[in-house]
């Protein structure tokens, strides 16, 4: 490959990573890159990653995109958490919000206040301190700046919206800024003799497509980094052994709630997500402990609206590539790997290694310095987003075969070390820049049954009464700022209503 013209980018994969990817290219590189996108119609994409976190504001904000444009675009409604719903035992319930738990005091974090209110008898669950928590039961939605004080956090919120049309907002987005689509199948990957470099890629019509790297967004298929390349895969099962997954979609109801709920069942959990015009709902399971005729017919017998098709089956093996960034490749998605969408986090990791790729801009040559060192960035978000998920597994209190073997399991000892923590002293640190919060990880930990042995000394130190009057008075605070937004519904219906929104409201 010679050093003129500009730096050739070559994009194999559509859907949401391939479209996310064009997109933030042909946004933020000028005329020193060339962007093309290859994708065929003929092969179907996951899309399940229809929840999201807050993030996903950061990146449609950075490419200028108007947010109730893109809410409308995508048929999407507003986001404040994810319930779960008998992850701890039938019958328990608990919300991961976005955003604050209550109000730390000086050096001191509010989880140490709580875990002793707790003890004391008088401290109410992390919901009774969270805004985000509050509204999101009530079904309320508000943007913007507190209506009732100061000292009231913003909500800060993501969203659930149609994978589907989200690449196709995309897509116009990417090409009215220079990206080139290809229609086409990939027949053959070809790679230099000597370097390894995949120098092109030839097609079912004969054209050769080259470039000097190459993004795979190719799905579990994985058709370059994996099938190409031969980068190894990490195979997660023996922490999160569900395997397979079933989506399908149910009507729209007119009550649609601004989280996502994931419900516990025998030997998996379901989710449901809600949007303007229909609700997605799926079922992740683990074969060895159910039948895939079970897992649909269950899913079928718990959906709140007629199914609007049959259900879709999904394999895959959780875990993640030993590179993701290998000779010239960079794989972007579920090329790179396999996560639950439990947290939501699909979409997030997409969005992040676009970050990372803009950061390191490969050009017409790349060092293995810069790899080695995304391959590690790659390596810590993976495993520290797989410790989080685990969490919810390990720590159950179910009497089913499968979450008796998850609860039993041996876990990494990354996560053994932050359990162990919190439950002794109720201590949380944030490891670097990980995804998940010390907030994240308390209203996980405490949801999922730990209150610890002991808090912070500065927490010991304060009167009990002091203390009560504390969360008395936070608890009051959030619940009037909460009484003052509009439902959900009515929020989407004044400010971003698709029109089939409109029209079924009317």
């Amino acid at each position: 490959m010679g050093e003129a013209g500009p730096v050739s980018i070559v994009i194999v994969g559509g859907g949401t990573a391939g479209w996310m990817t064009a997109a933030a290219f042909g946004h933020f590189l000028d005329q020193g890159f060339s962007v093309r996108l290859i994708e065929s119609e003929a092969i179907g994409t996951i899309g399940v990653g229809e929840a999201t976190i807050p993030q996903i504001r950061m990146f449609n904000q950075a490419l200028g995109i108007d947010e109730n444009a893109f809410i409308r675009a995508t048929q999407a409604t507003f986001k404040l958490g994810i319930e779960f719903v008998d992850w701890l035992r039938p019958g328990s319930s608990y919300m991961h919000a976005f955003g604050d738990v209550g109000r730390a005091v000086g050096l001191c974090g509010f989880h140490h206040y709580w875990s002793r209110g707790r003890r004391l008898g008088f401290a109410g669950p992390t919901h009774d301190y969270c805004l985000n928590d509050i509204a999101a039961k009530q079904d309320r939605m508000h943007r913007g700046a507190p209506l009732t004080a100061q000292t009231v956090p913003q909500m800060p919120h993501a969203f659930h919206f149609d994978a589907s049309l989200y690449a196709a907002f995309l897509r116009e987005f990417a090409e009215a800024r220079g990206v080139v689509r290809t229609e086409g199948m990939i027949d053959e990957v070809q790679r230099d003799g000597l370097s390894g470099d995949v120098t092109g890629l030839r097609l079912q019509s004969g054209e050769i497509v080259t470039g000097d790297w190459f993004v795979d967004c190719s799905g579990l298929r994985a058709l370059l980094i994996g099938q190409a390349l031969g980068s190894g895969y990490q195979d997660w099962t023996h922490w999160l052994p569900c395997d397979r997954a079933l989506a399908v979609p149910s009507e729209r109801v007119d009550h649609f709630t601004p989280y996502t709920r994931s419900t516990a069942h025998a030997a998996g959990w379901q989710w449901r997500i809600p949007l303007q015009h229909r609700t997605g709902n799926g079922r992740v399971y683990c074969s060895a402990f159910t039948s895939d005729d079970e897992a649909a017919d269950s899913l079928l017998a718990h959906l709140d609206a007629p199914a609007l098709d049959t259900p879709r089956p999904i394999r895959f093996t959780t875990g993640r590539r030993q590179e993701a960034w290998k000779h010239n490749v960079i794989a972007v998605g579920l090329s790179s790997g396999f996560l639950e969408p439990l947290e939501s986090t699909s979409i997030h990791l997409i969005q992040s290694a676009i970050s990372r790729i803009l950061k390191f801009m490969p050009g017409k040559h790349q060092v293995q310095a810069e790899r080695d060192e995304y391959n590690r960035q790659f390596v810590f978000e993976m495993e520290r987003i797989r410790d989080f998920i685990v969490l919810h597994y390990a720590l159950n209190e179910r009497d089913e075969p499968f979450w008796r073997a998850c609860r039993e399991m041996e876990l990494p000892g990354s996560l053994a070390e932050r359990i162990a923590l919190f439950r002794e002293g109720g201590h949380i640190f944030r490891d670097a820049d990980e995804l998940f919060s010390e907030v994240a990880w308390f209203q996980v930990m405490a949801g999922q049954g730990i209150t610890p042995a002991k808090s912070h000394a500065m927490a010991e130190a304060i009167p009990e009464a002091d203390l009560k009057a504390y969360l008395e008075t936070l608890n009051a605070l959030y619940l009037r700022e909460a009484a003052r937004y509009p439902s959900h519904a009515d929020f989407i219906a004044r400010h971003c209503a698709a029109p089939a929104f409109r029209m079924a409201a009317a």
